[in-house]
């Protein structure tokens, strides 16, 4: 029998979510330089630099990758001969004491973006709790842990769907992943559960995306069995599809894809698709009874020697003077170097403002949007000398319900954010003549050190959703809506699409 301690379990979580905060798995950068000098998209090949740079800053600096620092879940696999130490916190509660500790560490604070109450009012923990905890009893007396920190932008675009039995697999995929949009950043993973019941299918999804990388390996040595070649056709399907890095279009939308299957009723085929971001966090790790978890300290030599710098044809712009004029010529695809203030905003914010505007109550004191440009970010708080932490964009389209009001009633310029917008979010883009902005996602520390100046402006009791003013130099970011309403999410993929076909 081993005995182990709850303490060391606490210990070994709480280092465990700050180390994958800021250390991408080698296997997944690896992966990324090799679609890095592939990719021929240039606009692609930008986003990915910027993505690969942002880690390497990241892992010196030891400060998150993104600023969604995510949902936790933890797989425990429990040895049937284990003996604890102490019995007075569940697993759950052990889990979630290091969920807190690691959330709340003074010297890189994680954002808390857990709500209870999410059907009313929505309500931060404040500490990132609960933890999303699966409990596994099985041979042996270690204890096995694999943990994640998943984002909302790409756990949001989960898809499952209940097929014939005789239905292909592929040709769902295939289907489904352009409706995805960009939301989930990437280039990243795509984890497939097929069996079981539709709860199953999602579990076997989620735990699959811990799994190695290893689809190289596999095209070198070839398929050994079906799930093999489920896998090569649905890996090659997806990166024949032209979404590219953030959507823009290219040659790499996916760099593995993994698949976990299990027993079902014969009547079914429950699937569920599971994408992984560009900010990609996970870990395992294993307690014997020997102390916590040692995690060893990765060499910044293994991480890829990749530049960027914004192309010569780059448009300085400064956002304090800026005419709408100016604004109606900048053209879809374009790289801009944003400077001057933008105001920051998202759900909480918009919902706010539009529950103001409703009701005929004052807007808050210096909530002055007219003219100006908002950006869809809910930021870490900052430490030592920074301005503000990692603040990377949020998925735009969270914010279309509001866009009408934001153009009509707060004649904001414009929007910054990243993945695509909604049609009709379009059509009110090219109707007020305004522009849509995209930051590249997964590249949130990077993009913080164009914040010089950071300010509160309103709902300070929103947290990281509250507004602030922004001083911003030379902030990169790509027209992806224009005035005109050409949209980088359709032209991209589209032309792509078509030049792989014709490679």
């Amino acid at each position: 029998m081993t005995v182990i301690r709850k303490q060391d379990v606490i210990k070994s979580i709480a280092e465990a979510l700050q180390y994958i905060s800021y250390y991408h798995p080698l296997d997944f950068l690896q992966s990324l330089e090799k679609a890095y000098h592939r990719e021929e998209s240039q606009a692609a090949k930008d986003a990915i630099a910027q993505i690969l740079i942002n880690s390497r800053m990241s892992a010196e600096g030891h400060r998150p990758i993104c600023q969604d620092t995510g949902i936790v879940v933890c797989f425990v696999k429990i040895g049937m001969k284990v003996l604890w130490d102490s019995t007075d916190l569940t697993v759950q509660e052990m889990v979630d004491e290091g969920v807190r500790q690691a959330y709340r560490n003074p010297s890189n604070p994680l954002r808390p973006s857990i709500l209870m109450d999410p059907v009313d009012k929505r309500i931060n923990t404040k500490d990132n709790t609960p933890a999303i905890v699966h409990i596994d009893m099985v041979q042996g007396n270690k204890i096995d842990i694999y943990i994640s920190a998943k984002g909302g932008g790409s756990e949001n675009k989960t898809q499952m769907v209940m097929l014939n039995p005789s239905d292909d697999i592929a040709d769902w995929v295939e289907r489904t992943l352009p409706l995805m949009g960009a939301g989930w950043c990437p280039p990243g993973i795509i984890g497939i559960g097929i069996g079981g019941t539709a709860e199953k299918a999602a579990i076997l999804a989620k735990e699959v995306l811990m799994e190695h990388i290893d689809i190289q390996d596999l095209i070198d040595r070839g398929p050994k069995n079906k799930e093999e070649e489920l896998r090569l056709d649905i890996f090659n399907r997806v990166n024949l599809l032209g979404i590219g890095a953030q959507g823009l279009g290219g040659l790499t939308t996916v760099v593995d894809v993994k698949i976990k299957t299990t027993p079902t009723h014969a009547a079914s085929k429950p699937v569920c698709l599971v994408p992984n971001c560009a900010a990609t966090r996970h870990i395992h790790f294993t307690l014997d009874g020997n102390g916590p978890a040692d995690f060893k300290v990765p060499r910044l030599a293994d991480w890829p020697k990749i530049t960027w710098k914004a192309e010569k044809s780059a448009h300085r712009i400064n956002l304090d003077n800026v005419s709408k004029e100016e604004v109606q010529k900048w053209k879809t695809g374009e790289t801009l170097l944003l400077s001057g203030k933008i105001f920051t905003g998202r759900d909480a914010a918009h919902k706010r403002l539009q529950n103001m505007l409703e009701s005929g109550e004052s807007l808050p004191k210096g909530v002055d949007l007219k003219g100006k440009f908002i950006y869809y970010v809910g930021p870490i708080d900052p430490v030592g000398d920074e301005v503000v932490g990692p603040a990377g964009p949020t998925t735009s389209t969270r914010m279309d319900k509001f866009t009408g009001m934001m153009l009509e009633k707060m004649g904001i310029a414009g929007m910054i954010g990243k993945a695509e917008r909604s049609f009709e979010t379009i059509e009110l883009i090219k109707s007020y003549k305004a522009v849509y902005l995209m930051a590249v996602g997964g590249a949130a520390y990077l993009v913080s050190k164009a914040v010089k100046k950071a300010r509160m402006v309103a709902f300070q009791d929103l947290g990281m959703e509250a507004i602030y003013e922004f001083e911003v130099e030379d902030m990169p970011v790509t027209v992806a809506v224009d005035s005109n309403g050409v949209n980088i999410h359709q032209v991209g993929p589209d032309t792509w699409k078509i030049r792989i076909s014709k490679s």
